[in-house]
């Protein structure tokens, strides 16, 4: 799916409480991404084919939340995905002034036609749909979605997905957490739609809906940060191959090949494991069954 809240000053603090792990239309493993062609490629600055030549330009939506970003600043490096960034952008030959953020607004991402970014970094799901019209990296991220509910909500005590079935849910529009709630959960009310997570928790809070569904590591930092009184329900089980983000380029991007070969060299130095274990932590939400 996609994305998570506002912040506080002692944020950094409690956005490491956030998981490892927005977002269900069909997704796929990052196995199942855009290959790198087995040709060779020069990947050296100077040969990328940037829309600015010498600058890489990264797009992300505003409000940037934790524990993706710190501080509504994705250029600060801090955050997850401004960590994986920056650190692709390194791989890549640019340094961190070289970088530029735009910001791109989640659903207008993966529309289809000419993008105003060489890559995009905003918990975006690789699925089969979207491919259709964008170009993915390799999966940098295996997420699970979840369900985060107010501790006096009907629901807060759920165990299976028979016991959600009855539920008022909610979640942010084009999101892979709100396919998830249609296809997978499939319950008897019409899922309320929001802009973004931040309505969707602001709806939550009024009590107008029962539980909110996001990606764990959100869940994790709202439950932490945002509420005194909410809790994650449960996590859902990795849908076959788990559901992956992936760094999204426009449709034949030239620059699909050399962004997974520095996703590659991030993963065998063990830096980008790193980065997951400095900004997503935890793995003690309990599962659903059916």
């Amino acid at each position: 799916m996609r994305r998570s809240f506002l912040m506080s000053a002692a944020l950094p603090a409690i956005a490491a409480l956030a998981l490892a792990g927005c977002a269900s239309e069909a997704d796929t493993t990052a196995t199942d991404t855009t290959p790198s062609p087995t040709t060779s490629q020069d990947c050296s600055p100077e040969s990328l084919q940037t829309l600015t030549p010498g600058t890489l330009t990264v797009g992300t939506d505003t409000p940037a939340y934790p524990p993706y970003f710190e501080d509504d600043d994705p250029s600060n490096g801090k955050g997850f995905e401004s960590a994986v960034a920056y650190a692709v952008a390194d791989e890549l030959g640019f340094t961190s002034d070289q970088v530029t953020w735009v910001t791109v607004p989640f659903n207008k991402s993966y529309a289809p036609g000419d993008k105003d970014f060489d890559f995009d970094i905003n918990q975006i799901s690789i699925t089969p749909k979207r491919q259709k019209a964008v170009d993915f990296s390799d999966g940098y991220y295996t997420v699970n979605q979840a369900v985060v509910a107010l501790e006096d909500s009907p629901i807060a005590n759920a165990t299976s997905l028979a016991e959600l079935r009855e539920a008022k849910l909610g979640a942010q529009v084009g999101t892979t957490s709100l396919d998830f709630i249609t296809n997978d959960i499939q319950p008897t009310q019409q899922p309320l739609v929001y802009n973004d997570t931040n309505d969707a928790k602001s709806a939550l809070e009024a009590g107008q809906i029962d539980g909110i569904v996001v990606d764990l590591p959100t869940a994790y930092y709202v439950t932490a940060a945002e509420f005194d009184n909410a809790k994650i329900v449960g996590q859902f089980p990795a849908q076959d191959g788990g559901e992956q983000f992936g760094l999204l380029m426009a449709k034949g991007s030239p620059l699909v090949t050399c962004v997974n070969q520095a996703l590659t060299s991030l993963k065998d130095s063990g830096e980008l494991q790193s980065i997951q274990d400095e900004w997503l932590v935890g793995e003690d939400a309990p599962y659903f069954t059916e």
